[in-house]
């Protein structure tokens, strides 16, 4: 308490009292109530010069965000049983471990005349993800959800390299005191509730901030307006969606409303009735209404938002809504001055050319086998999907193979589990997304057209003309790139490696510093003396590394390796940080095959019939073939973040979902950061 009083004062606010909240434990079961905390509230009086309401309620907030870091750092052996449920002076929120009949019994005040409220968010179901506690159930400070939001590690990763960038006129001085924005304790839930009040207070209305959190599709949407699929692209510079089936409740005391996941895969139902009253639930019947009051009935849609303006009091519709919010800024003009897309850079350098022996080398040194040839490579070329094999694969994990095995092979991706529906993504392409964005980001605080200087991708997966577009970035479109090397000398063995690593993140700092916004890890030049680093590693490293050295959203992450050739390998990278991807060696590998009569129906001077594009060009089957093959690479990127549940492979980088099994503790926690370790 005494704690609590001098932050108060240090904030320019009054403390006014404290009060225990009145309970009954009576109906509280056993494990309830050997975890029961101590409830109070905290009174808070206006300081002078706070005259504006959300000032008042930024205060507030300051005032809890200081407290929580002082309370860590006072009382590690705290941390956990130290929780503050909210300040506001618009909001209380009652929670604790309770089923629904347990609130009012445990809460009596609930039941007082005096009781009263406009806006009343009820939630009842115990998370499925996390162990249950008091301090994480429903409702949280704005917000209450029903759902899972899939891309959580990647989301909490990106929020943390943002803070770095963090300015802002609202919060002057007081913002890098409330730092880190994200409880790393908290559930997906309670992550998400901290960067929507983040959002909020920093200026943004309660509708908008859901706008960037849990966009609509917008990219394959044909009949959307230009103005308002300028506001999605714009924001997608600044951030990446929150993605995962999703319902979510929310208020700031003034406004109340809910949004839906762009998949729908929460329900999601409302009624209106005749006195004005406003009821949503994920079921129908949750409460008994007379049918002659109801006045209309419907559900919400899938990116779809239920707004209700107590001060106004009035529903705002959803089009109307996101018109006003769309149209605040000229974010299509900003877009055109700022925003390029890769086919629009200029023209880089021939890529370089490899001899038939140097190919085979490389082939050596990344691994590569006949049967990845013909069993992966030829089928993707031919038919532009993914090989799937029948019979299953009954190879031993990798860490109790006896033969060198890639390090993709020792991590697994997370499936959807409990109640997480996968998308088809073949059948649900208006939801899914493969654009993507390479370069800096602006500042998550404030709008800037400068925001969106970044270069966009329709795929991850580049061809070689792609990169050297990229490689040849010189500072005068715009943009700036650094070519870093993934080797280590043969004879350094681990040591080297790891001394490698270091040496890339210093240069990575270097190159940063010296106004470079795009980085390509290059492990070409590989020889007798360099070995490559392994692609997964380096790109995990170098992107943990600038996560800690808060310069991670200055530059956009490209991958030059011999290394990759499968769909999961891609994956893995993009998970790991990737923005995108150049298999060279793939690419070698295919023109070979293609010359030496290996891909059946493509040997030298036929028409393959299944090279059906690149007409008019010099070697019409190698565009073909390559093109193919990135295709059945993109198609298959999107089919594995699918199974999650993800939409968006924008969504899906960083996002780390993937379990390592047979690495070493302390390599995960140094270069996997938050990778689950079996």
């Amino acid at each position: 308490m005494n704690l609590a009083a001098e932050v108060v004062a240090e904030c320019g606010q009054k403390l006014l009292g404290w009060r225990d909240v009145p309970t009954d434990a009576g109906s509280l079961g056993r494990s309830a109530r050997a975890v029961q905390p101590h409830i109070s509230q905290l009174y808070v009086g206006r300081g002078a010069g706070v005259d504006d309401d959300q000032a008042f309620e930024r205060r507030l907030y300051v005032i809890r965000k200081v407290l929580e870091n002082r309370v860590d750092a006072a009382l590690p052996q705290a941390r956990g049983r130290f929780y503050i449920a909210s300040l506001s002076h618009r909001t209380v929120v009652y929670k604790g471990m309770l089923t629904t009949p347990q609130l009012r019994r445990f809460y009596p005040e609930l039941d007082h005349p005096a009781m009263e409220t406009a806006i009343a968010l009820v939630h009842s179901r115990f998370s499925t993800n996390t162990f249950p506690s008091w301090d994480r159930a429903h409702p949280y400070r704005y917000l209450m959800h029903n759902g899972e939001i899939n891309t959580v590690q990647g989301n909490e990763n990106w929020m943390r390299a943002r803070q770095e960038l963090f300015r802002s006129e609202l919060f002057g001085a007081d913002l890098a005191a409330t730092l880190p924005v994200i409880d790393p304790d908290g559930s997906d839930s309670a992550k998400l509730d901290n960067t929507f009040e983040l959002l909020v207070l920093g200026g943004r209305s309660v509708a908008h901030a859901f706008m960037m959190l849990i966009p609509e599709p917008w990219a394959n949407h044909e009949s959307m307006s230009a103005e308002k699929k300028a506001f999605y692209e714009y924001h997608a510079s600044l951030m990446e969606s929150w993605d995962g089936p999703a319902s979510v409740a929310f208020t700031d005391g003034i406004q109340v409303g809910a949004v839906l996941d762009r998949n729908g895969l929460r329900p999601s139902r409302y009624c209106v009735t005749r006195s004005g009253l406003v009821i949503l639930a994920s079921e129908v019947g949750v409460l008994d209404l007379p049918a002659d009051e109801i006045v209309r009935k419907d559900r919400l849609r899938p990116g779809r938002m239920l707004l209700v303006d107590t001060s106004q009091g009035r529903i705002i519709d959803d089009a109307e809504l996101k018109s006003e919010i769309a149209g605040a800024h000229d974010y299509a003009g900003w877009l055109r001055d700022n925003l390029v897309r890769l086919g629009d850079l200029p023209d880089g350098a021939e890529p370089p050319a490899i001899t038939d022996a140097d190919r085979a080398r490389q082939q050596r040194a990344f691994g590569y086998t006949f049967e990845d040839l013909r069993m992966i490579l030829e089928p993707m070329t031919r038919n532009a999907i993914e090989p799937v094999g029948s019979m299953g694969n009954d190879a031993p994990p990798a860490v109790l193979s006896d033969e060198p095995k890639l390090l993709y092979n020792y991590f697994k991706q997370l499936f959807a589990q409990v109640t997480n529906p996968p998308i088809d993504a073949n059948r649900e392409e208006l939801v899914t997304s493969a654009i993507t964005t390479l370069g800096g980001e602006g500042d998550l605080l404030r709008a800037t057209p400068r925001s969106c200087r970044q270069i966009r991708l329709e795929s991850p997966v580049l061809s070689l003309e792609d990169l050297e577009q990229l490689r040849a970035l010189d500072g005068s479109a715009g943009h700036r790139s650094a070519t870093l090397a993934m080797h280590y000398p043969v004879a350094g063995g681990g040591d080297g490696m790891r001394q490698a690593l270091d040496a890339m993140f210093a240069k990575a700092d270097a190159a940063i510093d010296a106004g470079a916004d795009i980085l390509v890890l290059s492990d070409r030049g590989t020889n007798a003396d360099q070995a490559p680093i392994p692609a997964l590693l380096a790109t995990s490293a170098v992107h943990h590394h600038l996560i800690r050295a808060g310069t991670r959203t200055r530059v956009g992450l490209v991958v030059e390796s011999g290394e990759p050739r499968e769909v999961h390998h891609l994956a893995t990278l993009i998970g790991y940080g990737a923005g995108a991807i150049c298999p060279y060696l793939a690419y070698e590998s295919i023109d070979a095959a293609l010359e030496e009569g290996l891909f059946p129906g493509s040997k030298p001077g036929t028409n393959g019939d299944y090279f059906t594009d690149g007409e008019g060009l010099d070697d019409p089957r190698s565009h073909t073939a390559k093109y193919n093959f990135r295709k059945a690479l993109l198609k298959g990127i999107v089919k594995v973040l699918s199974k999650m549940g993800i939409s968006t492979i924008q969504a899906y980088r960083g996002a780390q979902i993937f379990e390592s099994v047979g690495i070493a503790r302390d390599v995960v926690e140094r270069y996997f950061t938050g990778t689950a370790a079996r």
